[in-house]
């Protein structure tokens, strides 16, 4: 069974592809950000009067990227508790993984995913956090 799944709750693709797809009994998830649907501010992000990134919340931008990891699952017929490998990349790993690791250990108190964090230099959005997932169905 191949299938793509595109979610009401989750934010916009930035780019020409769905949310999610299932391939047999896995789900794939593309790349996912914290913003929210129909928004195009980032939460936590302050700009500056250039435009420019000023100051972000990472602990906001994490429970966000959950929030919307979450709904896609649900949507697609899955649950959080059935991920099984997540891709984590941060654009500031020194000053945001300390942080980031603290909030994904409230998260996953019961089912712990495979996890590999990757420090970027930059995202396609003026994010600092996105999650690449895989669970079953």
């Amino acid at each position: 069974m191949h299938k793509h799944y595109d979610s009401d709750r989750a934010p916009e693709p930035v780019g020409p592809y769905p949310h999610a797809r299932r391939v047999g009994n896995l789900l794939f998830l593309s790349g996912i950000g914290p913003r929210a649907r129909g928004r195009r501010d980032i939460p936590g992000v302050t700009l500056g009067p250039d435009g420019e990134i000023a100051s972000y919340d990472i602990e906001e931008q994490c429970h966000s990227v959950f929030h919307n990891v979450r709904c896609i699952l649900e949507d697609a017929g899955s649950a959080w508790e059935n991920l099984v490998d997540i891709t984590v990349y941060l654009t500031d790993m020194e000053r945001d993984f300390a942080v980031f690791n603290r909030i994904y250990r409230e998260y996953f108190k019961e089912n712990q995913p495979c996890r590999t964090t990757v420090g970027v230099s930059r995202l396609p959005t003026r994010i600092a956090i996105e999650l690449k997932c895989i669970a079953t169905i």
